[in-house]
């Protein structure tokens, strides 16, 4: 990456960004060789391994909308980073990012790199085959055994502290990506010629007994994994704790400095104008959409994140008014903006495969009813 060479007040090299930089390679989502997409390869039976979700999945039938694509960024930022408080504390004491900002080099291509990094190294995990999953699935818990603390939040220390790679905060993870991705789908996703709405009963239950799978491989325990919304419902109520709102939750332990301060401070201090091409891709999927993605959860996790009623009112009045924005958001040249610089290519890859997988089982189900019912209505003649 260029530099801008020091000024004579002797400050650091402010850094430049290309084009190229900025759209990275495979390298930047890539931890082992290309993934193999779901149905890429054969269980011991010869049938296909279509990995932990699979086509004609309701999980495959959110995550692969354009709306999820383009909006869960947003949605699953906004839990993880102001709801969730162990995932809040590890990003705040071990993230690189934050360790960058203590030693004054953040910039805004750092940030961009991590908020890009996180979609594109999920899709193996949601879209490959089950050794693609297991393998991204093991490299991510490595990497969490370090982020680990004894303190959660300064102002409560009874809260204890927290660990990413154990059972309790590796599920809270992985539901903290499903649920947000449910209720944006719901809360944004076009689809059947209709407005965005809720999926049925049934589906949403459906759906959070096929989130097991995914909580199962990140090493939940199973007594703990839910099955239906309900059983969703009870568990935010046992861990309640984690997700009341906090005004110490960002304070450093060591220094006292709040961490999101910090980093937005050093990130402007390094700033070149070229990190504009960073910067506007970073906003278009966060803080420029965050208030309607808030408003598409629920309003527990609203509450949450602080939210006062007034603004509470106001996310739920942003999500609504936002429709029409994230109709247009959704569509094609859009969305391949988004894939190639928050997925990746083999994101984009095992996307496209998921989504021809998806769509011929579901015209086979179609098929499938269309050939039942006529051989009723001839049986019944």
């Amino acid at each position: 990456m260029s530099t801008v060479a020091a000024g004579q007040s002797g400050k650091p090299a402010k850094k430049k960004i290309t084009r190229e930089e900025l759209l990275g390679t495979e390298r930047r989502w890539r931890r082992f060789g290309e993934p193999t997409p779901a149905g890429g390869s054969l269980n011991e039976d010869g049938t296909p391994d279509y990995g932990i979700f699979g086509p004609g999945s309701v999980v495959w039938e959110v995550l692969l909308h354009p709306a999820t694509v383009v909006f869960l960024n947003a949605a699953q930022a906004a839990v993880q980073t102001k709801a969730y408080k162990p995932i809040n504390a590890g990003l705040r004491d071990r993230d690189p990012l934050t360790r960058k900002a203590r030693q004054g080099t953040l910039d805004m291509m750092d940030v961009f790199d991590r908020l890009s990094r996180n979609m594109g190294m999920h899709a193996p995990m949601w879209l490959g085959d089950s050794k693609t999953a297991k393998l991204m699935a093991k490299h991510l818990h490595n990497i969490h055994k370090k982020v680990a603390g004894d303190v959660i939040d300064t102002g409560r220390p009874e809260l204890g502290g927290y660990a990413a790679s154990e059972p309790r905060d590796a599920m809270w993870a992985a539901l903290t990506e499903m649920h947000p991705m449910l209720r944006t789908y719901e809360a944004f996703a076009f689809r059947d010629g209709r407005l965005p709405h809720r999926l049925s009963p049934e589906q949403r239950d459906q759906f959070i007994a096929e989130t097991a799978a995914y909580l199962r491989l990140v090493g939940a325990d199973e007594e703990e994994i839910p099955t239906n919304m309900e059983e969703l419902g009870t568990l935010y109520e046992k861990y309640a704790d984690l997700f009341e709102p906090s005004p110490t939750i960002n304070i450093m332990p060591d220094t006292g400095q709040d961490w999101v301060k910090l980093s937005m401070d050093t990130v402007l201090k390094n700033f070149h104008v070229s990190q504009l091409r960073a910067l506007i891709p970073y906003l278009l999927q966060s803080t420029l959409i965050e208030l309607p993605a808030m408003g598409a959860l629920p309003a527990k996790t609203r509450r949450s994140m602080g939210l006062s009623p007034r603004k509470d009112k106001a996310a739920v009045r942003a999500a609504k008014l936002f429709l029409p924005i994230a109709w247009l958001m959704q569509q094609g040249p859009y969305e391949r903006y988004i894939l190639r610089r928050m997925w990746g290519p083999d994101g984009v890859r095992l996307i496209e495969s998921a989504r021809r997988l998806h769509e011929q089982t579901l015209a086979e189900r179609a098929m499938g009813r269309l050939a039942g019912d006529v051989t009723g209505a001839s049986i019944t003649a």
